[in-house]
């Protein structure tokens, strides 16, 4: 066979989008059975865990774990995979309603779609249609008191009371401009700390900083810190800060925009000789950008080297930087959680910026004074997760990052009443009535879709999923399953945020509608060995 050549294998219509279906169906039957809170646990054999094992009521965990044999099965589950994932990434929770969404509008899809309507027509019928529902979400959505966070704590985590109250907890302590975060426990127990840290918009320049591969973040503890707003083009310019770095073994975060070559540099050093350094570009642009590095460096003791005030950066020695407990390096963000030691600037500043932003009269500017008010007085709540055995600990690690990033979303866009029941009642609103038969089958296939999670959620919990949904659409109420019975869902406790129910939406149709618009499917050949 000629080198670098690779055989495909090529399906078609029906045919490709029949395997495509049965993909989705066997991911999406493992993973809706963790819906709600009656919803089973899925046992995992895990290669990446200790003792081979993980046992988990997290959608995207349970995802995750899936390839199938046949190549476009497993396609499909790549899809799906992609659809729990951004959901995830974008609103910390929702995963598994995403797939059971996307399994049902392929479904109504097969369903309603035939010859006699244009399926691109119908697709963009689809998103039109999405977007109004989202819109009607949004119009229910309300504003998350202290008294909804726990709820939202609690049932984002499965229903589990005493987890749900160290959540709560932990965000009355940091406060709403505060940040909270997931870690292993090194004891069983699970309980949470407070700090006073600050958060940047700007993560890692270069991947090769990364030291924790399985979080794909850079970490250091005990770090000093240079604040620079000038490019550093050329290493020299900071041998005088860096050679006793390396000389003591001490750690350095340059909060800087460095030279290509000057990055790869320091990147180069800590791959070959175990240097620990890391490097992010300054938060925001012009003026802000002065004001937000200018802040940074006050909170973490250094002197702000700027082109603005005219420093010379070869005057630059140790006594300049800055220092701080531990820094938390990701992709798209920095945490810097500062040390102990009181700086007396810091309660002025704030004050100086509460009377800037009483005095301020644009919208945008008061939001900016907030933020920099936040990184200098918030906090930073760390939840260290404990457990029993690897495998408990692992599943209860699952559920308080989802429980955090929940109540995260809904602090941002607020809460909609939850069990799916929003959805469920936008679906009989949307009316079929129209003349345009590519948006009639538009508003069928979304109909049926958007009643499915609902129905999951009470066939998990081995309810009569037909008599309750009608009751709930007849008299405008809800249905607690866990403790079985109706009423007003706010008042219940029941309650999801808005993101996570959105954006589960916003990613199921991506994926369904591309799913459904498939007619020609392209997989690597299988090969079989002739013996």
């Amino acid at each position: 066979m000629e080198q670098g050549y690779t055989p495909r294998e090529l399906h078609f219509d029906s045919e490709g989008r029949n395997k495509l279906t049965s993909g989705i169906a066997k991911i999406s039957r493992a993973v809706k059975s963790t819906l709600g809170p009656r919803g089973q646990t899925v046992l995992i054999e895990s290669r990446t865990h200790t003792h081979g094992i993980t046992v988990t009521k997290d959608g995207v965990t349970v995802a995750k774990s899936i390839d199938l044999l046949d190549p476009v099965e497993n396609l499909a589950v790549k899809m799906m995979k992609e659809a729990a994932d951004r959901t995830a990434t974008s609103a910390g929770d929702g995963t598994t309603t995403a797939i059971v969404l996307t399994e049902a509008l392929v479904e109504a899809g097969e369903k309603y779609l035939d010859k006699s309507v244009n399926p691109t027509v119908v697709i963009r019928e689809i998103n039109k249609h999405t977007s109004h529902v989202i819109k009607k979400l949004e119009k229910q959505a309300k504003k998350l008191s202290k008294k909804r966070l726990l709820d939202v704590a609690t049932i984002s985590s499965n229903n589990d009371k005493e987890i749900g109250k160290i959540i709560y907890d932990t965000y009355n302590k940091v406060g709403q401009d505060g940040l909270v975060t997931v870690e292993n426990s090194q004891s069983h127990n699970t309980y949470s700390e407070v700090t006073k840290g600050i958060r940047v918009e700007r993560g890692y320049t270069s991947n090769l900083f990364v030291n924790n591969q399985k979080k794909d973040e850079c970490v250091l503890e005990n770090v000093k810190i240079l604040v620079v707003d000038q490019e550093i083009n050329n290493i020299l310019s900071i041998e005088k800060v860096l050679k006793p770095i390396i000389s003591n073994g001490d750690k350095l975060l340059i909060i800087g925009n460095c030279h290509n070559n000057v990055v790869n540099t320091l990147a180069a050093n800590v791959v070959r000789n175990g240097l620990k350094i890391c490097n992010i570009m300054p938060p925001q642009f012009g003026y802000k950008q002065h004001e937000l590095m200018s802040d940074i460096a006050l909170a973490v003791g250094a002197k702000y080297f700027s082109e603005k005030t005219g420093d010379d950066l070869s005057l630059i020695s140790t006594e300049d930087l800055g220092h701080a407990a531990k820094v938390i390096v990701g992709r798209d963000n920095t945490i810097i959680i500062r040390d102990d030691k009181e700086i007396e600037e810091i309660p002025q500043r704030v004050e100086e910026l509460w009377e800037q932003h009483k005095n301020t009269k644009i919208k945008s500017e008061k939001d900016f004074i907030l933020q920099r008010i936040a990184s200098l007085s918030g906090g930073i709540g760390v939840i260290y997760v404990g457990g029993n055995s690897d495998v408990e600990q692992k599943e209860k690690f699952d559920r308080v990052d989802d429980a955090v990033c929940a109540v995260r979303s809904a602090l941002e866009e607020g809460i909609v009443a939850g069990g799916g029941v929003p959805l469920l009642r936008i679906s009989k609103e949307l009316n079929e009535d129209v003349e345009n038969a590519e948006e009639k089958v538009a508003l069928q296939i979304l109909k049926d879709a958007l009643a499915v999670p609902c129905k999951q959620i009470l066939l998990n919990a081995g309810e009569d999923e037909q008599s309750i949904t009608r009751f709930i659409l007849d008299e405008r109420n809800g249905y607690d399953v866990k403790n079985q019975k109706f009423g007003d869902m706010y008042k219940l406790g029941v309650i999801d945020p808005l993101k996570v129910t959105k954006n589960a939406l916003i990613n199921a149709v991506s994926v369904a509608t591309t799913i459904l618009s498939t007619n020609a499917i392209v997989t690597l050949a299988r090969t079989y060995d002739s013996k």
